[in-house]
């Protein structure tokens, strides 16, 4: 009986050693020409809409959006399936934990910054 709640703790990774994944939060951004699919306009911001499909959201740098994001206007929107978390980059790096994509760094899981550490 154990076994399956911890295995099912693991999943949800509610275990030590197990991070559970981040997305981006959904919060009040600010207006960059029209607001993005989920948001509407209030005064400078773009204000997440209360229906509860709102994804999170970043301004975007240049002309393309980090991995598990897609373009919405001036934005770049967290892609359903996606549980990462991105920030513009500033400088040449990320902050330790966070991965390079483009202009922008995304938190990280493990596996995926040791795989990005052997790409390097």
């Amino acid at each position: 009986m154990v076994l399956p709640l911890f295995a099912a703790a693991m999943a949800a990774g509610l275990v030590a050693g197990t991070p559970a994944m981040a997305q981006q939060p959904v919060r009040p951004l600010p207006k960059v020409g029209g607001c993005p699919l989920g948001y509407f306009s209030s005064g400078s911001y773009c204000v997440p809409s209360k229906g509860g499909n709102t994804q999170g959201t970043i301004e975007k740098s240049g002309t393309s959006c980090p991995l598990g994001f897609y373009s919405s206007g001036s934005y770049c929107l967290s892609s359903p399936s996606s549980n990462r978390e991105a920030m513009q980059k500033t400088g040449n790096s990320c902050p330790l934990g966070w991965f390079s994509s483009g202009s922008y760094c995304i938190k990280g899981r493990q596996r995926e910054l040791n795989r990005y550490a052997v790409l390097k």
